[in-house]
């Protein structure tokens, strides 16, 4: 019995999503509010057979993680079945809980590759490569993908992934044509719980889209009767999302905006610490300007992070807006929040 079978239900699983929920946030999100499930990066398998020594490290830095993170999932793609054999043997070897198959990323240089939401208009390809995967991995499998191409075909392409015995199938509930532009019909994961239950009962139903919070995730999880519920935009300036803590819910306090900029600090010293001169550090500021969202007075720090290259500078600018923290104070060591992040 794998860990999917041991999830409580419903269950509330981390989004994969490419330059956000890496190594740094991820440690991050474990210490603050726990999902049930998390998901690395999506990283191209076809990469990690092929790449030079050089390639290959920097997408390996996508495939760190650290015990706390447990249950933790690898999400590969590719389109060529020997090199998803192949990586999935390396994902064994690093010990995850889990593989997932991206077959739902809309990106242009992933479908030209005939991977990520391609591989909903070639079925046979699709499960060539979901049979390399549990090959490879010898562990249980799932994969991600969307309602359809363009246009809902659930109802064919389903049943697709369902013939290859995967142990968990996400659903973003919207079509590759759509992207995420139109809003998620989540009429379509109750459909999809239907065809589940008349080809293979035991395989999860995960559901994705537009979900705000972990009551919404709840609401939907019992309107459609999903096994569990994805949630990937609402992480944005709230690693505690998953936590059952209401505390830092009002920004207007200042107390609140102190506990997040401290949180903030902290998740750039692990960028720093985890990815400094692999990724680049620009990264960071999308996240700076979602922890700075709805605080009053933040738009001259806002302003002065869109500047800053180092953790360095960033805890600067933070010290000198508080002016209350002792110097030296290091905030990753010292500062400590009592999340509850029980169910």
């Amino acid at each position: 019995m794998s860990f999917w079978q041991k999830l409580p239900k419903p269950f509330f699983a981390l989004a994969p999503m490419a330059d956000v929920t890496d190594a740094a946030f991820r440690r991050v999100i474990a210490k603050h509010g726990k999902p049930d499930v998390m998901f690395t990066e999506f990283v191209s398998a076809d990469g990690l057979v092929r790449a030079s020594e050089t390639g290959k490290k920097k997408l390996l830095k996508d495939l760190e993680y650290s015990e706390t993170e447990r249950p933790v999932v690898a999400q590969l793609f590719s389109s060529h079945p020997q090199y998803m054999r192949k990586a999935a043997k390396l994902v064994r070897d690093l010990d995850f809980d889990g593989l997932d198959i991206n077959m739902g990323c809309p990106d242009r240089g992933v479908e030209k590759q005939g991977a990520g939401a391609a591989l909903i208009k070639n079925p046979k390809l699709a499960r060539e490569v979901i049979r390399a995967a549990k090959e490879g991995f010898g562990g249980p499998v799932s994969v991600k993908t969307r309602i359809g191409y363009n246009i809902d075909e659930l109802k064919t392409w389903l049943p697709e992934i369902l013939k290859e015995d995967v142990v968990a199938v996400t659903i973003h509930a919207r079509t590759r044509k759509e992207m995420s532009k139109a809003p998620a019909r989540w009429e379509a994961i109750s459909r999809a719980v239907k065809i589940r239950n008349e080809f293979l009962p035991d395989v999860l139903v995960i559901g994705n889209g537009d979900v705000k919070d972990l009551a919404h995730a709840r609401e939907l999880a019992k309107e459609t009767g999903a096994d569990g519920v994805m949630l990937g935009r609402a992480i944005f300036g709230t690693p505690w999302l998953f936590s059952n803590s209401h505390e830092l819910e009002n920004r207007s306090d200042p107390e609140v905006m102190k506990k997040i900029l401290y949180i903030m600090v902290e998740h750039t010293k692990l960028f720093d610490e985890l990815l400094g001169g692999i990724k680049n550090f620009s990264i960071m500021k999308k996240h700076f300007k979602a922890y700075l969202s709805n605080f009053n007075g933040a738009n001259e720090l806002r302003a002065k992070l869109m500047k800053t290259t180092s953790a360095k500078e960033v805890e600067t600018a933070v010290y000198s807006l508080l002016d209350t923290l002792p110097k030296g104070i290091n905030l990753y060591e010292d500062v400590h929040f009592p999340f509850h992040t029980g169910r």
